[in-house]
């Protein structure tokens, strides 16, 4: 009998070891060897992100020539005022202007700039004098009788960062009685060289409904390319009858000469890689009208629709790069349907004789049948006009880019850009317009990110990921922070930063790892594992129970 109770006596302490063992030692080296690892995220930065507050700040600079103030009035000058406004686009949204414009009278060497005979050379021998920093604008104030501007114009826009307002002859009074006429034309001039609500709005699409946006602001938003780190630029000429004509264009020349300067100045906003090629036997996929009111081929509008598919099977893509491909076609009707004309849809001409596709790129459609002559021997050799066909792609790659139409108050001039393509205020208002973008769509991105992550807890979470999120929210903070400043170039720059790194740890493919292996395949696996050691402990401790139960029950009985 006592060797028998010994033996139970161990059988009891062999099963407690075991069972404490499997307690304190093996379910948490289990649960620790099999957790989802998951770096640490700076939820609550990324939580203030969610509700985005932008201040953009504008340094504004006005400049009194001779003759346009009382002495009386230059005594108060130099002076600075600051002017602000606020809009809430949504719940999450908030905007708020600042305008810092401060007043000062020419310099000696300003005076002489303004003496030239043009308003162009004017603006040029300012532009001499000192470069304005991006993002910001100059106003100078010249006599109502100058003849810098011609008659009817009141403000003349240049290609730099400066414009010229004609002053108000007897502006009688203090200073602040002066400036409060003048103060609406300058608001005028600010908006047109830096940015107005409908495009910053437009630059949100991302983050507010299409309801709240502009007509003008959604058709933009929707023509031009969203923001990327970079844009392939692909030119093609199409020769569908190669025995008609033999093509020859200086592709390479023409974008050296109109498109480089472009891409130099749009260095800031993204890089950009161009080639070119030459596909013969492609047509359009849809078959032209002939008009007996002009004797020509004719394109609908309505059939421009069905000419992109076709001739974008034929054109190829680049599989080494996830870059966006803007497409500018050069197409070139064959002998029996030339020429050939495109019409808008109030059925006149399109004077270019070309069209866009948003997001997609532009087709030009180049008549060569003045070359067809009763002598003529085929195939014809036709040489391209290049400046003819860049001056239309020029001006759609300005539109796919995002570099908005600008729509002048009467009595503005604006300045042809020249050979850059682009003014200083045309890149400022695009910076200003990306550099939101950025910021909107990387704390999206990021916001996302955050809350997909919070849903699902059985998703690694490396630290690659933890460093992306964190570079991004940086980027996003002191991209916020040098807009509030008004430095426009670092605000750019932070904000491709940011939205590079949110996309990187959005798109990650460790991410994927485990996102389809929900509790019941672990049960599944786990089960026949550890079920058979389980079930010997758990009727050892379920007797050992019940014994200890019955022993107290025979104690119970002794007693009473």
């Amino acid at each position: 009998m006592a060797t028998a109770e010994v033996e139970r006596q161990r059988g009891r302490y062999a099963a407690l070891s075991i069972a404490a063992m499997v307690i304190v030692v093996g379910i948490p080296l289990w649960w620790k060897t099999t957790e989802t690892y998951r770096a640490w995220l700076p939820y609550s930065q990324i939580s203030e992100l969610d509700s985005l507050q932008l201040q953009l700040s504008v340094e504004v600079e006005v400049v009194f020539s001779r003759g346009t103030l009382s002495p009386e009035q230059q005594k108060k000058i130099p002076l600075t005022q600051a002017q602000e406004q606020q809009h809430q686009v949504d719940a999450n949204t908030r905007l708020k202007y600042r305008y810092e414009t401060k007043y000062r009278t020419a310099t000696i060497m300003e005076e002489d700039a303004l003496s030239q005979p043009t308003a162009q050379e004017a603006d040029l021998a300012l532009h001499r004098l000192s470069e304005s920093p991006c993002g910001s604008v100059v106003v100078y104030v010249i006599p109502e009788s100058s003849p810098l501007l011609a008659e009817g114009v009141k403000v003349h826009v240049g290609q730099r960062r400066t414009a010229l307002l004609r002053g108000q002859s007897g502006l009688a009074g203090g200073l602040k009685e002066a400036l409060a006429v003048l103060d609406p034309r300058i608001e005028q001039v600010v908006h047109t060289m830096s940015f107005s609500h409908s495009d910053i709005t437009a630059a949100l699409s991302n983050r507010i409904r299409v309801s709240r946006l502009s007509r003008d602001g959604l058709a933009d938003s929707m023509r031009a390319f969203k923001a990327s780190p970079g844009y392939e630029i692909t030119f093609s000429l199409l020769n569908p009858d190669p025995k008609s004509h033999r093509l020859q264009w200086d592709i390479e020349g023409a974008v050296r000469s109109y498109i480089q300067p472009l891409l130099d100045k749009l260095a800031p906003v993204a890089n950009f890689s161009v080639d070119s090629q030459i596909l013969y036997y492609a047509v359009l996929g849809v078959n032209p009208r002939f008009d007996n009111g002009v004797s020509a081929y004719t394109l609908s509008a309505d059939s421009l629709a069905h000419v992109i598919n076709p001739v974008e099977a034929r054109l190829g893509s680049n599989a080494a790069s996830s870059n966006p491909v803007l497409n500018f076609l050069l197409y070139v009707p064959d002998a029996q349907h030339s020429p050939l004309f495109i019409r808008n849809r109030n059925k006149n001409t399109v004077p270019t004789n070309a069209f866009h596709s948003p997001r997609w790129g532009g087709i030009m459609v180049y008549n060569v049948n003045d070359h067809y002559g009763p002598d003529a021997e085929f195939p014809v050799s036709v040489n391209i006009d290049m400046a003819r066909v860049m001056g239309v792609f020029l001006a759609q790659l300005r539109l796919m880019l995002g570099v908005q139409q600008t729509r002048p108050p009467p009595g503005f001039f604006l300045q042809s850009p020249g050979s850059a393509g682009l003014a200083d205020w045309e890149l400022d208002r695009l910076l200003w317009s990306r550099s939101v973008e950025n910021v909107a769509t990387a704390s999206t991105t990021i916001t996302s990110l955050a809350q997909l992550l919070d849903q699902i807890g059985n998703i690694v979470i490396n630290d690659n990921i933890a460093q992306q999120v964190y570079s991004a929210v940086t980027s996003l903070q002191a991209a916020v922070a040098e807009l509030e400043a008004g430095n426009l170039a670092f605000a750019l720059q932070y904000s491709r930063e940011a939205i590079l790194a949110s996309e990187r740890a959005f798109f990650d493919p460790s991410l994927l790892h485990l996102l389809y292996f929900p509790d019941d395949q672990k049960f599944a696996i786990y089960i026949p594992l550890f079920l058979p050691m389980c079930v010997p402990i758990l009727l050892s401790l379920l007797k050992m129970a019940g014994e200890l139960q019955q022993r107290r029950a025979e104690q119970r009985t002794k007693r009473d």
